[in-house]
């Protein structure tokens, strides 16, 4: 059909051409989505066959031809008199194929379904310096492609992306086995795991250190939900520089914060009876060596321990109260301050739940039923934290600073720039795997906004079933942001780049995919998807909206930055595969009966 003319004009009304056709009837349904040429002297407008109706073709504008090249965008019309002509295989090349190909600044991503060889591809710096978004039904398609864009990035020998750093949260465990013989293809690049299954020896364990995690982080990790909460986790952070350094030290201060909770409970004007009964809680709980319940108080003559002198006489009060206050007035030293802990020296959850324990009597909680319950839901937490399986996912081995440990996870085993580091989060559940893609995500936006040379080392962030982590949280209620929200309003300036990959769009955060430049969508089905991604993404159309219903596995259409016009895009399939098939029912049921 090159250079084929299949009629002419003979209505042009907003943005579509009516063309009556003059080829014959047998050949009309096979140019549907074919792009033809309308010349008219010194323009060329670009179009795509949308629709025939028996012998007419109803034409979408979509650019035109100028200089050889093709621009995006109608600002003219064609005449009737224009001559429309199918485009060449060369010329389609131009709209929707990789325009004077360079191996160091382009990437092929697959073919077109209409066109048979033409090569469709994009930029790789329009489409990778920008957040970008694939989604799909479950198995359309989507772990395979992106499977498949990162094979084909690496599988470049001339120029290698050596300096590349992609970070995978896997949620199935699916892309170990698409990536794992990377260095074997190409001795330079490198393939990284980690896994939050603690009884497969063969990978690394993800293990974060604690001491590298800040306020914000330690309330996401314990679900805090009320403002009120932070402040309790701020001090508790804070004490653990105390407790971290030398016992007597330590003793001092926790002394110190036990006397003043008691003296606020002396002096708050409660009935006598509940003054002793909340002593004696409190110093059940929180004690030391020299200031517990058993601790002798030298009077002239005798001594006493301190629960005895919490008496309460016939008179319903507390006769020694004087004598109680004049000794908890001797633990209390001047008042140090405190700083947040800097990632660096090493402390333990446990050593965290130590500090807590202070911190809720340091802040007077005690004098609040209220703030004390919703404090201690968070302590409760923590301690389920430390006693269950999870608490070994922050249980790093020795100390390392922030700069080491981001070094160490971009070190693959043989000592070489690891480009694929992979996280298997498929062992834990959805809370914690959301806490996790977070930390993560401020852990590398934080050390990409402190290099010295700006975007200098891009990261970028890719989460599988990101619907699970990237929603509307109320993070930026209790906290001032949510992470993901940030990196996508502010991390394309220092080289933080998003990739969401996920099946149901419409639970995602739309602040998020608002920022989104580029999009690979797949078949798509649920009504409410379809419609929210009519409703957020730029630029989309009825006609690929329709597409999106009837999309074969493995073909999607792109749009965004990274593409001249909405192209439909069919991958090859990606070798290896990840492992996202769906199961095999036949298989597994039917046996031979060779077999019983």
């Amino acid at each position: 059909m090159n250079d084929y003319m299949i009629g002419r004009i003979i209505a042009i009304g907003g943005n579509t051409v009516t063309v009556k056709l003059n080829m014959e009837l047998e050949k009309i349904e096979n140019i549907i989505h074919l792009f033809v040429n309308m010349k008219d002297e010194d323009i060329q407008i670009i179009g795509e066959i949308i629709e025939v109706s028996e012998d007419k073709a109803y034409i979408n504008l979509i650019g035109e031809m100028v200089n050889d090249r093709f621009v995006f965008g109608v600002m003219r019309k064609p005449s009737f008199s224009s001559q429309v002509y199918l485009l060449s295989k060369e010329e389609v090349a131009k709209i929707i194929g990789i325009f004077d190909y360079k191996e160091n600044k382009d990437l092929i991503l697959g073919y077109s379904p209409i066109y048979q060889n033409v090569q469709i591809g994009i930029n790789i710096n329009d489409f990778f310096s920008h957040h970008f978004a694939i989604f799909g039904s479950t198995g359309s398609g989507k772990s395979s492609s992106i499977a498949r864009i990162f094979q084909n990035l690496f599988a470049k020998k001339e120029s290698i992306a050596y300096r590349a750093s992609i970070f995978i949260f896997d949620a199935y465990g699916e892309y170990h086995s698409a990536f794992r013989d990377l260095n074997k293809q190409n001795p330079y690049i490198n393939f990284k795991t980690y896994t939050t299954n603690l009884h497969f020896s063969e990978t690394e364990v993800l293990k974060i250190p604690v001491w590298l995690l800040d306020v914000d982080d330690i309330a996401l990790l314990l679900g805090a939900d009320r403002h009120s909460q932070l402040p309790i986790i701020e001090k508790a952070l804070k004490l653990v520089t105390i407790f971290g350094q030398e016992e007597e030290l330590v003793l001092k201060h926790k002394n110190d914060i036990i006397a003043r909770a008691l003296l606020d409970i002396l002096s708050s004007g409660r009935p006598p009876v509940q003054i002793r009964d909340q002593i004696i809680s409190v110093l059940t709980t929180y004690n030391t060596r020299n200031l517990n319940l058993e601790t002798e108080i030298f009077q002239p003559g005798y001594t006493r321990p301190l629960k005895q002198l919490l008496a309460i006489d016939s008179s319903g009060k507390i006769r020694d109260i004087e004598l109680i206050v004049n000794f908890l007035e001797k633990f209390l030293t001047e008042d140090l301050e405190l700083s947040l802990p800097d990632g660096s020296f090493p402390y333990t959850l446990k050593d965290l739940r130590d500090a807590f324990e202070f911190a809720l009597i340091s802040e007077g909680i005690l004098k609040s039923d209220r703030v004390y319950d919703e404090s201690n839901a968070l302590r409760t937490r923590l301690n389920s934290l430390i006693n269950s399986n999870y608490s070994a996912y922050f249980d790093y081995p020795e100390y390392v600073s922030k700069n080491e440990y981001i070094r160490r996870l971009l070190t693959a085993h043989n000592g070489r720039k690891a480009q694929i580091i992979n996280f298997n989060i498929n062992y834990i559940d959805d809370r914690l795997a959301k806490t996790i893609t977070k930390i993560y995500a401020k852990l590398l936006f934080n050390y990409a906004k402190e290099l010295e040379k700006r975007a200098t080392l891009p990261f970028h962030i890719i989460l599988e079933e990101a619907h699970r982590y990237v929603q509307n949280d109320s993070d930026v209620e209790l906290l001032g942001y949510n992470i993901f929200e940030r990196i996508t309003k502010e991390g394309r300036k220092y080289g933080v780049l998003l990739g969401l990959i996920s099946q149901r769009p419409s639970e995602l955060s739309e602040t998020t995919l608002s920022q989104c430049g580029n999009f690979l969508i797949f078949k798509m089905l649920h009504p409410r998807d379809v419609g929210y991604i009519r409703e957020m993404l730029p630029n989309i159309t009825n006609e690929i909206i329709k597409n999106l219903r009837i999309l074969q596995p493995g073909t999607c259409m792109g749009f965004g930055v990274g593409f001249r016009i909405p192209v439909m895009i069919k991958f090859n399939m990606p070798n290896p595969q990840p492992e996202s098939s769906s199961a095999d029912i036949s298989k597994t049921w039917f046996i031979n009966k060779s077999q019983q």
